[in-house]
């Protein structure tokens, strides 16, 4: 998961403003996409292509600059990768995560390929090299290979109309990315399968821009509109001028993967004129009346406390706290865990992920949380680990009971499309699944469509397994009413096991094979 953003300023513009302002500006709202850094890639007349960056995309301060911190150097377009693994920003090939560099070209990804392995053999068959192992260098190759083919060797111009159809009839995966030539040519590409979101801007001083989230443009003005799935927009390095362009036979809805507007995108981002604020609120004030249930028998004495995990869970908390009185449920709302740093703990080895949450999460000393009840509210539970962690801190701390409230169904898919989930073994459902009863085992496999009583018997399980006091999902059903457009909106596959693409159904199945294979009272998986 990570963020791309590009700022293209026309020829006709007489704003005072420059590329590095409008980047600097969308950059600082996409904070939520990766708090690791930024790398720039930026393009001038008669200078060529220049990298740089800013070590932390969250801090408003910190400049976005070129490397060489040129004065002179100011730029007509410019593209920004937000990413979430921190390393130091430097100029050339190092850069192949941030802005990924061959020949003239600069890429920068928010997503990620399922069939990256076998696209990657093919090109070292073809005797390509590789530096590294990110899909942002191995797009960049393909689309090197491609224009070296059929263009620069006949010493043609660039089609790269028929070069993204090309590529998105290879790659299986949700990508969105964003392309700069060693012409300053600007080109944004979307795959078919729109599971990442790709904006763009025409400004009304002259600036054409690109970002993963609307909520970049806020307090800009000018004409807003979603690239769709399948296309691409190219911005013409000399004049300027926009083209939009199919890359593929037919129209393909998008379908926003559901991390988007459950966890990974900014409150402030709208999809069908509701914000992801609005929905999360929603969410909670739907999870009211089943932790009302839960609650039911918390002495009324004892102080109840509405927290959420930082950063993502506060509007999901604010619902539940304004509904939970309508079910005579009286609770104190109050933030009791706080974090160290910003950036996520999901992405990364089980071990390095274990030492990040303990460091990232903290309870303050000055809380005061004997005998209290806590009631934590969080968009989803995926491994459970941190869960686990943030419910022992406030046991520790003198907290009688740990309850929590998840904003999203059980979570039973891996996610191969850039939120680093890439196995069943790792999901806190897989875990209690192994330890049910064969019956228990089978009809769990309806996912999504499970009966309440066994969900019930679910959460019991994952509640003792992170020593909460109970837990409660969002039923599958309310999280459709409510997200914008529903499940025709949306890749629900986290909930459904129902994959968006070929490839990452095949590598799901398989992963779910290897699981139950060894089970042999598992009847054969429901369609």
């Amino acid at each position: 998961m990570s963020g791309v953003a590009a700022a293209f300023l026309c020829s006709s513009s007489n704003s005072p403003g420059t590329v590095y302002d409008r980047l600097q500006h969308m950059v600082s709202k996409l904070a939520l996409r990766g708090q690791a850094g930024v790398g720039v890639a930026a393009f001038m007349h008669e200078e060529g292509v220049r990298y740089g960056g800013a070590l932390e995309s969250s801090c408003d301060a910190e400049r976005i600059i070129d490397a060489q911190q040129d004065p002179n150097f100011r730029p007509h377009v410019a593209i920004a990768q937000i990413h979430n693994r921190r390393r130091a920003i430097t100029d050339g090939d190092d850069l192949h995560y941030n802005a990924s560099t061959s020949r003239n070209l600069a890429i920068s990804v928010d997503g990620a390929l399922v069939n990256a392995r076998e696209l990657r053999e093919e090109l070292l068959a073809q005797g390509y090299k590789l530096n590294g192992d990110t899909d942002a260098e191995l797009l960049l190759k393909w689309i090197e290979s491609s224009c070296e083919r059929d263009y620069w060797r006949h010493g043609l111009p660039v089609d790269y109309e028929n070069v993204f159809r090309d590529i998105d009839d290879r790659i299986d995966g949700g990508i969105s990315a964003l392309l700069l030539d060693g012409e300053g040519n600007l080109v944004a590409y979307r795959s078919r399968s729109g599971l990442r979101p790709l904006e763009f801007m025409q400004t009304d001083d002259g600036f054409s821009l690109f970002a993963s989230e609307n909520c970049a443009f806020v307090g800009l003005e000018g004409k807003m509109q979603q690239l769709l799935p399948g296309h691409i927009k190219y911005v013409d390095g000399k004049t300027g001028d926009c083209a939009d362009r199919s890359v593929v036979v037919g129209r393909y809805k998008a379908k926003l993967c559901a991390y988007e507007a459950l966890y990974l995108g900014n409150p402030n981002t709208s999809i069908e004129g509701q914000s992801h604020r609005e929905t999360r609120y929603k969410i909670g004030v739907a999870l009211a009346g089943l932790v009302a249930k839960r609650l039911g028998g918390t002495p009324g004495s004892a102080l109840t406390i509405v927290s959420s995990m930082p950063h993502t869970g506060g509007p999901y908390a604010d619902g539940l706290f304004a509904s939970l009185a309508e079910y005579g449920v009286f609770v104190q709302r109050q933030e009791i865990v706080a974090t160290q740093f910003l950036q996520r703990t999901l992405i990364g080895a089980p071990g390095k992920r274990k030492a990040r949450i303990a460091r990232k999460y903290r309870v303050p000393q000055q809380t005061r949380l004997a005998e209290s009840t806590i009631v934590m509210v969080d968009e989803a539970l995926i491994r459970g680990d941190t869960s686990q962690a943030v419910t022992n801190m406030l046991l520790a701390a003198g907290a009688k009971a740990v309850h929590w409230a998840i904003g999203s169904p059980p979570i039973v898919a891996p996610n191969y499309y850039g939120m680093g989930i890439d196995t069943l073994e790792e999901l806190a459902f897989w875990r209690i699944w192994k330890r049910l009863p064969p019956e228990q085992r089978k009809q769990s496999l309806s996912f999504h469509k499970m009966e309440p009583q066994l969900i019930r018997i679910i959460e019991c399980n994952i509640a003792a397994f992170i020593n909460a006091a109970t837990i409660t999902y969002l039923p599958f059903q309310l999280l459709e009413a409510i997200l914008p457009r529903g499940r025709d909106g949306f890749d629900l596959s986290p909930f459904t096991f129902e994959m968006p693409t070929p490839a990452g159904q095949k590598r799901a199945d398989r992963n779910l094979h290897e699981l139950t294979a060894h089970l042999s009272s598992l009847v054969a998986i429901p369609a």
